[in-house]
């Protein structure tokens, strides 16, 4: 009998369909656009770029955060909403389930999970086939806003999460230093990004608006929480004694906690103090361009985006001394013990005195500017998701993306 005679096998020589897009589902998230959250900023940045990459990507975001009316694409990006309900330390839970449960319908090729406590859920979803990749934010189990069942159920997640991801990404080497301590995985340190400045308005709405004037008030950009020490930094400013400066306090709260009232009626007893809410980018475009210095004293971070953002704009800034402040290498950066709040009013005193100049700041801005670009960013994420689909490397090492 003739045999014929057959090449050996070798991977070149593959079948490979056309390529394809890679298909993303984000989970972990509240909503976007205009959803406050430094979560919230990432994957809608992230999202809109690996659009721009060729991807297909799904958000798949709370309902309660996205009113009747709110657009079901935006930028290239599906936005499916799924319901959750409003009830703090449950919401996110709830949703994350159901999320997991919609992308065992829909087959991504990667469900990115956001957050730790979400990342709960790491292991349903590769029970139901799926690849899992799971990005660590923060370290939410810190917040003293979380009682012990809280915090347990978050380094839970945490622990569950790294260990049953297909990869793994850290917004911070400290983070990310964390996790290796910990669990022995490997982790990817992808760090959070700068978005497209927009251009603060000639005429000074916003600031008008609040009684603002350019060169002679702090902000800080932070939602209402225990963790960002809004009262310590009103304390602060009390302790300082301005004279002709105030405070400007953007963001809300999610909920009416006992922290948010507190800081509202703290607030509102303390001269010069302004309380603006949740403000869009082209509000806060304004008000980071003509503040007299940005402060953020938080407790902890993960890698704070209102920081990123305030230094893309030249704002001089004054922050606690935590890992992932000081992670940024910020050189003309002002710095002072976490929860100190005679040592913040010294800062302030300091900058009332001496304004700082912004032209210090320029080399800060430049290398924050080059540093955290979502673009950059994507392309690295998508490296992580290409190594989460390794297994299927003949057809999904070709994925149709535009490199």
């Amino acid at each position: 009998m003739n045999m014929m005679y057959r090449e050996p096998y070798r991977e070149s020589q593959l079948y490979v369909p056309a390529a394809k897009p890679l298909r993303i589902a984000m989970l972990g998230l509240r909503g976007f656009p205009d959803v406050q959250g430094g979560v919230e900023r990432h994957v809608e940045n992230l999202s809109r770029r690996l659009v721009e990459l060729g991807c297909e990507v799904e958000a798949i975001v709370r309902r309660p955060y996205m009113p009747d009316g709110s657009p079901t694409t935006w930028h290239g990006v599906k936005l499916t909403s799924i319901w959750s309900p409003r009830v703090t330390g449950v919401e996110a839970l709830v949703h994350s389930f159901l999320g997991v449960l919609h992308a065992a319908r829909t087959r991504p090729d990667i469900l990115h999970i956001h957050s730790i406590g979400p990342a709960l859920f790491a292991p349903l979803a590769r029970a139901l086939g799926l690849k899992v990749v799971v990005t660590h934010h923060v370290l939410n189990y810190e917040n003293e806003k979380w009682g012990f069942a809280g915090r347990t159920l978050l380094r839970l997640g945490e622990r569950i999460g790294m260990r049953f991801a297909n990869g793994r990404i850290a917004v911070s080497r400290f983070l990310a230093e964390r996790v290796k301590r910990d669990y022995a995985v490997p982790i990817r340190v992808i760090p959070n990004g700068l978005g497209e400045l927009a251009k603060p308005s000639s005429e000074a709405t916003t600031l008008r608006e609040f009684g603002l004037t350019p060169g002679r008030y702090l902000l800080t950009v932070a939602r209402i929480d225990p963790q960002k020490c809004q009262l310590d930094l009103i304390d602060a400013f009390r302790k300082a004694q301005p004279t002709n400066w105030t405070l400007a306090l953007a963001g809300g709260a999610d909920y009416a906690t006992d922290y948010a009232r507190a800081v509202i009626n703290v607030a509102k007893r303390t001269r010069g103090v302004a309380l603006l809410g949740h403000q869009k980018e082209p509000a806060l475009a304004e008000l980071y361009a003509n503040a007299g210095a940005f402060v953020l004293p938080s407790s902890h971070e993960g890698q704070p985006i209102a920081v990123i953002e305030a230094l893309g704009y030249g704002c001089p800034v004054i922050l606690s001394d935590i890992p992932a402040h000081r992670e940024l290498g910020i050189t003309a950066g002002t710095f002072f013990r976490a929860g100190d709040t005679d040592e913040l009013a010294d800062r302030l005193r300091a900058a009332f005195r001496d304004p700082p100049d912004r032209n210090a700041h320029v080399a800060d801005r430049d290398r924050i500017l080059q540093r955290h670009d979502w673009g950059s960013i994507a392309r690295t994420t998508v490296d992580v998701y290409r190594a989460a689909l390794a297994p299927r490397r003949a057809v999904s090492l070709r994925l149709g993306l535009r490199e």
